[in-house]
């Protein structure tokens, strides 16, 4: 083997990041199990501690998690009943541009396009005539979700809707990353239990060469890929690398997470309301509910916070509420010198569009994507760490306009956060959509346009003109082609079976009292 090339990878940390990293790499490095452990050209090793635990409430997906799940060859409906898992379809904002108000940011497309613009442009220009009914009558995500429907994509109908759907999941994270446990050490990543005591670096390049565990135990590795969470072992408390913190945007810093026991029915989606100083998630899974409320401490005091959540669970609560304490805001270095961060070690994006997980399948993809040997070379880093910064900085701006663009005036809170300066990015898209409803989608960012339309109309900002080629089609022929859309989506939920029924009919779990 060259000398050049890496062999010794070391994973630090478990959990969700630590076991989805020790899978995929597991698969696309081809390992496999020997005798006397990992072979094969890569040596991957996992290093956890039972006394440490694992944040885990990251239960949530979009739906890239798909093709994770593809990647590693898994079967959809074995993945859900191992981890309890249903689908999701969207997620719906109870509150956030004024109170009582709801709407829905689903997946996938919107109507079908007509001519030379996109159907949003066609439905501004009936909405600001009055003509066009809401936006979920022409999405078939949004209005199956409201109606409590779920089936997957059927590609064999063609250009119907059926065929269009896009879905994700709900998951016990916690069942999610002992499933990847097996997978990945079948396939020869070789766990080691302990606790870090120290991290030894090399003094002449300061990289890690090994961990120095309690029992005595020295690990010793070319790659190192910290997913120890928020304190962030290797990549902050051994690099020193520094953090970046955003909470003068996303003022939120704390969240009291429990379970609750399901009360029917069985939603296909997320459900994010509005609180006085926060927001609370419901996240239906098949042996429970999960829930948390999310606050900012500067507002609201956890006492208070606690009580708020606990009144507004469904069900009777499955375990004492537990705090989380966080900083939303990213690493200044995503990879520094032979360490790369996944999971809470690179950053921080509070829950609210279900990115978590999604950050650590798409770092895992862009580690694999500049994979290195054992030179590190800078501007594979660098590139490296661009990419990693537009991603997570395209992401802020998206979650700051939930706060930002709003009417509420109802609390301290929100009178500070659509008061507060936000992101010049994020005014020069408000400003293009105020004007002709226009949103530039910037390469390869993670929320589309039909994601920033539904949040932009939904929290209350209305375009005030429309692409001027939508006066190519004669008004008459576009009401008609909205009309026909909203027919069509329409039929098309009547005949879908319930969430219920198709998680009865496909991927029904054991029955647990308790993940």
């Amino acid at each position: 083997m060259p000398d050049t090339l890496i062999q010794d990878i070391v994973i630090v940390g478990g959990g969700t990041a630590g076991w989805m990293t020790a899978a995929a790499l597991a698969k696309v490095l081809k390992c496999e199990p020997g005798p006397d452990g990992p072979q094969g050209r890569y040596r991957i090793k996992l290093v956890e501690s039972d006394e440490i635990g694992t944040v885990g409430v990251g239960e949530a997906t979009i739906p890239m998690i798909q093709l994770f799940n593809k990647v590693l060859g898994l079967d959809e409906n074995e993945v859900l009943r191992e981890t309890q898992g249903t689908f999701k379809l969207g997620i719906e904002f109870v509150g956030w541009g004024r109170p009582g108000e709801t709407y829905m940011h689903g997946f996938g497309r919107f109507g079908q396009d007509l001519w030379t613009v996109g159907f949003d442009q066609y439905w501004h220009k009936l909405q600001q005539a009055g003509q066009a009914g809401d936006l979920e009558a022409y999405s078939i995500n949004r209005a199956a979700a409201k109606a409590g429907k779920f089936m997957r994509a059927d590609a064999s109908l063609g250009n119907s809707p059926l065929a269009e759907i896009a879905h994700a999941f709900h998951f016990d994270a916690a069942l999610y990353a002992q499933y990847l446990r097996k997978y990945a050490q079948a396939r020869g990543v070789q766990r080691v239990e302990g606790r870090i005591v120290d991290v030894v670096l090399n003094a002449a390049s300061g990289h890690v060469d090994a961990l120095l565990l309690q029992d005595g135990q020295r690990i010793a590795g070319d790659l190192f890929i910290d997913c120890s969470g928020f304190p962030g072992l290797l990549i902050e408390q051994a690099l020193k690398t520094g953090y970046e913190d955003w909470s003068h945007w996303l003022p939120c810093d704390r969240a009291i997470a429990v379970p609750c026991a399901s009360v029917p029915p069985l939603i296909p989606y997320t459900r994010a309301t509005a609180h006085g100083a926060g927001w609370q998630w419901r996240i239906p899974l098949q042996h429970r509910t999960g829930n948390g409320h999310v606050f900012c401490s500067r507002f609201m005091g956890e006492d208070e916070a606690t009580a708020i959540l606990l009144r507004h669970l469904d069900g009777p609560p499955l375990a004492a509420p537990r705090t989380l304490r966080f900083t939303t805001g990213m690493r200044k270095l995503g990879w520094n010198k032979n360490v790369v961060a996944v999971g809470l070690a690179s950053g921080f994006m509070e829950p609210l569009e279900s990115t978590s997980i999604h950050l650590i399948q798409s770092t895992i993809a862009r580690l694999i994507t500049f994979f290195p040997d054992r030179g590190f070379s800078a501007p594979d880093i660098d590139e490296y760490n661009r990419q990693t910064r537009f991603e997570f900085e395209k992401i802020r701006d998206f979650l700051i306009l939930h706060y930002h663009l709003t009417e509420r005036d109802d609390t301290p809170f929100w009178r500070h956060c659509r008061t507060m300066e936000v992101p010049e990015s994020l005014r020069r898209r408000m400003a293009l959509y105020r004007s002709h409803g226009r949103i530039v989608r910037e390469a390869g960012e993670l929320f589309a346009e039909v994601a920033w339309l539904q949040v932009l109309h939904g929290q209350g900002l209305q375009a005030q003109g429309y692409h001027p080629l939508v006066d190519l089609i004669a008004e008459p022929e576009i009401v008609e082609y909205l009309q026909s859309i909203r027919g069509v989506i329409a039929q098309c939920v009547e005949v879908m079976p319930t969430h219920a029924e198709y998680i009865e009919r496909h991927c029904r779990a054991p029955v647990l009292t308790m993940s």
